[in-house]
């Protein structure tokens, strides 16, 4: 078992930064691949960033990339989101969640997630 707990949310203006964390604790944190998701209100839960076991690999979903930034630190057992550039449209909830299936073709896939976190709120006023 896994539990994950997301934290750095918060309301922001369009422009800004906030960096989200997820610290694992359960198992061996370099075991998992790790995932950041999102989900607005009336939306379905989507990709965000994915990170490999090591870090060696990371995946970005389009309307993120080159904004947002996963990485993580395996000695402190935790994942980060950097989030750079803000808009009104990254308004969600976001969640951070672990996987022991390594396929890369598989990042973005809900189902491939094997635990959850239960979420922080990232707010953006325009």
């Amino acid at each position: 078992q896994v539990h994950l707990a997301e934290s750095g949310g918060g309301l922001v203006q369009a422009g800004d930064s906030l960096r989200l964390a997820c610290a694992a604790s359960g198992r061996t944190f370099s075991d998992y691949g790790m995932g950041w998701f999102r989900q607005a209100p009336g939306k379905e839960r989507e990709f965000v960033a994915g990170i490999s076991r090591l870090g060696s690999v990371t995946d970005y979903s389009d309307s993120v990339k080159g904004r947002f930034t996963i990485s993580r630190d395996n000695t402190k057992n935790t994942v980060y989101l950097q989030m750079n550039s803000l808009k009104p449209e990254d308004t969600a909830i976001y969640y951070c969640a672990a996987r022991l299936n390594i396929r890369r073709s598989t990042v973005g896939e809900l189902n491939a997630y094997d635990y959850w976190g239960q979420g922080t709120q990232v707010t953006v006023s325009s």
